[in-house]
């Protein structure tokens, strides 16, 4: 058959490139070669000889054309034949005897044509993973030198094409990774109202639509427990990034040995166990807010790397020489004292300038009080939805007035904590709280050995924590320990024991006579 070659070229190129998706992609390629060469069917496939596996990733025959997603691995005798095999672009390889190559022969039994002829070419070769084309022809003897001639002139729009649609679908499994990682984020926000917004919070909301539609950093101090991932989550949804992602990350629960993957991303092969390319949470972050909570945990050298992100917006992935630039808004929050912190050397002190240039402070509940009962019932009707309960307990009388005496060392999420501890030991009735030890110790406004003097709220705390070390015999964590009995976790009663400067440990002196 007599081929115009200059004709055949441009009228390939046309239909071989004119669509993204990879099914249509390799369908319109599948359907004007067949014309020209004998062709039953064909596969893109990659090869990863570093690992010794072949992936089918589309196919096309007379039927259509569909993605595949197969993982073939390679027998080890085999994998010396992959080692050895000739990937140079543009060399089109015929195999009309199957069974005289291993690597064919292999390839297609596992496809399901062990008598077949094949025409196989590379698209690109990068490192150690390779794109190739397998066309297949049932029979022996099938295809000619003149036929691989015609797919050699090809390789230039099959390779464009094939490399643009499996790029597209980069894009849109990475957006589909990101709507389920955001879907899991939003699942996991506190509730959809902030309780006290017009009463004990009222001018931290006043703060935050101020600040709400700007782009600048915006960092919340409070102690644990007192709703800074909330105030976070307000933030970002009053703001013109509302509809973007809102990604969070509790930089001390993250191994010092990944922060620099997990914020950054790696690239394929950037350390043991990177066995594919990785976004990390700035990138992810992209057109949204990043949250960065317990920013004091971050090591000094992540913020290093955190600052040329806050005044370059750039970024580089772990093992990658690429800049990415990026549009993320950063929100951080710490329960620490950052100034301290600076003062100590174990924050960098151009960090601290760049993150407070528009500081929140978020304050603890025994200094909002007033927001108890509207947080006790609105815990109360989110917990009894969640625990199936038919009706919403009734509260017995004087259980609230109680609830608003203890002094909440744990804030709001150590009063979410009791409610739900409550609703558990519920066997009807009223609900009563009675029995979670939340009992002030004294209720006067001058108690025993204050000679008349009003203590302070800190004052107050340090002196029931004290009580309660003494019950337990300075025991902190277990059955019976003071952070049980105080509904807390014991780290949260450690940091606030260091801030009171309750010594504990071997070598604690519990100060028994502390009225003196």
């Amino acid at each position: 058959m007599n081929i115009n070659e200059k004709d055949f070229f441009h009228q390939a190129t046309i239909r071989i490139c004119g669509n993204l998706e990879i099914e249509q992609a390799m369908l319109h390629t599948f359907e004007y070669l067949k014309d020209f060469i004998p062709l039953d069917e064909m596969w893109l496939i990659l090869v990863d000889r570093n690992i010794g596996t072949i992936k089918t990733i589309a196919g096309a025959n007379h039927s259509g054309a569909r993605k595949m997603d197969k993982l073939i691995h390679v027998p080890a005798i085999i994998k010396k034949e992959l080692d050895k095999y000739d990937f140079t672009p543009k060399k089109v390889t015929i195999i009309n005897r199957a069974e005289l190559n291993p690597l064919a022969f292999n390839l297609l039994n596992v496809l399901g044509y062990p008598d077949s002829s094949s025409l196989v070419f590379s698209l690109s070769t990068n490192s150690d993973r390779i794109s190739v084309f397998v066309m297949r022809a049932t029979g022996k003897d099938r295809f000619s030198d003149s036929h691989a001639h015609l797919v050699a002139m090809l390789h230039d729009p099959i390779a464009i094409a094939m490399s643009n649609a499996l790029r597209h679908e980069e894009v849109l499994k990475m957006k589909e990774d990101d709507n389920r990682y955001l879907v899991q984020e939003l699942r996991q926000l506190t509730g959809e109202e902030i309780v006290g917004a017009e009463s004990g919070l009222k001018n931290v909301m006043d703060m935050v639509q101020q600040v709400a539609m700007r782009d600048n950093p915006v960092l919340l101090l409070g102690e644990t427990g007192v709703g800074k991932e909330v105030i976070a989550n307000a933030i970002h949804y009053a703001s013109n990034r509302k509809d973007g992602p809102f990604i969070k990350v509790n930089s001390g629960a993250i191994p010092e040995h990944l922060i620099d993957s997990e914020l950054f991303g790696h690239e394929k092969g950037a350390f043991t166990g990177a066995v594919s390319q990785k976004r990390g949470r700035f990138e992810r972050a992209d057109g949204g807010t990043i949250f960065l909570d317990e920013i004091g945990d971050l090591p000094v050298q992540a913020q290093s790397r955190l600052l040329r992100v806050l005044q370059q917006k750039e970024i580089e992935r772990v093992g990658g020489t690429k800049t990415i630039t990026i549009d993320t808004r950063i929100i951080a929050a710490t329960h620490r004292n950052l100034e301290q912190m600076v003062l100590m050397k174990r924050f960098r002190e151009d960090l601290w300038y760049r993150l407070s240039v528009f500081p929140i402070v978020i304050p603890p509940l025994r200094q909002r009080k007033t927001d108890i009962p509207a947080l006790v019932k609105y815990f109360l009707k989110r917990k009894s939805r969640e625990m199936n309960f038919r009706d919403i307990p009734l509260i017995k009388p004087g259980a609230i007035e109680q609830m608003i005496e203890y002094p909440w060392s744990g804030n709001v999420r150590e009063l979410e904590n009791v409610v739900e501890r409550a609703l558990i030991q519920y066997r009807g009735g009223q609900l009563t709280f009675d029995h979670l030890n939340i009992h002030p110790v004294e209720h006067t406004l001058f108690p025993s050995g204050t000679n008349g003097k009003i203590l302070t709220l800190d004052e107050v705390d340090a002196r029931h924590i004290r009580l309660v070390l003494e019950k337990t015999n300075g025991r902190i964590n277990g059955k019976g320990g003071a952070a049980e009995l105080l509904c807390l976790h014991p780290n949260t009663l450690r940091f606030r024991m260091d801030k009171l400067g309750i010594s504990y440990g071997k070598k604690s002196k519990l100060h028994k006579n502390d009225s003196k």
